[in-house]
């Protein structure tokens, strides 16, 4: 299934897409909240299910174009892992990490699909990263790579947004990554039934049309379970957490550095997965 989050009458409310288009699943009874269906588990799950068997003409199906939509969920924790594929780390000049490298980034970092995101002005030289972003189902302390794929939910895009000078004044990146609207995810979130993480998906990025980044989850150099289970012997993470699992060369700051173009107000940014979705973030 894949299950969107948008405003209506002011008030988020949850949907479900199906064949004929998105159903509200908020008016047919379930929660508004993502996180409250999210724990709801296995059972909640097989009622959404159910109820959808039972949709008929007498129930309005949306567009997504339609739809003000919102960030997928809303976490206690947004996970990152840096320099997590293997063509990334070349054209960054970096040794493949024998660890994941994890950072972090804050609830108001988050954006919606078609969310507009400041740049601040203050800063500079801002950069893109196309991500395939995991949704966490279950609680999950300390658990094997084996259990981890029981302790996720979906997965959805991500935009890893970064502003690099600022990046580099720590070596937590912390102040060039947590920035609020820097973590863009959307539009949707495709349940894990429906989406293997260790298929070849591709992973890509188009700014302003043109394509930028263009890869494959099998690039990877730890796997959504690798990660997963390395997060969660340092982060009890929960049900709605958000980790983001690297991205792809054609990032910007890979580029020579005549050749850079940094992003700028003005600048719409894509972010597509095969399986999944595209993500779209225009920059004020």
């Amino acid at each position: 299934m894949k299950f969107y989050t948008f405003l209506v009458d002011g008030r988020p409310n949850l949907g479900v897409s199906t064949d004929g288009g998105i159903v509200n699943i908020t008016k047919l009874g379930f929660p508004a909240d993502m996180i409250e269906v999210i724990e709801g588990g296995d059972e909640m799950f097989s009622r959404i299910e159910e109820s959808l068997k039972g949709v008929d003409g007498s129930v309005a199906c949306l567009s997504e174009d339609s739809l003000k939509l919102l960030p997928v969920t809303n976490p206690k924790k947004i996970i990152c892992t840096g320099v997590n594929f293997k063509d990334h780390a070349d054209e960054m000049g970096k040794q493949l990490p024998e660890h994941p490298v994890f950072f972090i980034k804050f609830n108001d970092s988050l954006a919606g699909h078609n969310e507009s995101v400041t740049l601040p002005p203050w800063l500079d030289t801002f950069d893109h990263e196309a991500e395939l972003v995991i949704v966490i189902g279950k609680a999950a302390y300390n658990v094997t790579k084996e259990e981890a794929k029981e302790h996720v939910f979906g997965y959805t895009c991500g935009n890893d947004l970064s502003a690099r000078r600022a990046q580099g004044l720590s070596a937590t990146w912390i102040c060039g990554k947590a920035l609020p609207g820097f973590a863009p995810v959307g539009p949707c979130i495709v349940s894990a039934d429906s989406f293997d993480p260790l298929e070849h998906h591709g992973i890509y990025c188009d700014l302003n049309g043109v394509r930028a980044q263009s890869g494959t989850t099998a690039d990877m150099i730890f796997d959504c379970y690798d990660i997963v289970s390395i997060a969660s012997r340092f982060f009890p993470l929960s049900p709605g957490d958000l980790i983001f699992t690297g991205t792809p060369s054609g990032v910007i700051n890979g580029q020579p550095k005549g050749l850079r173009r940094w992003l700028e107000p003005g600048d719409v940014v894509n972010i597509e997965i095969d399986g999944i979705g595209k993500l779209t973030t225009p920059l004020v």
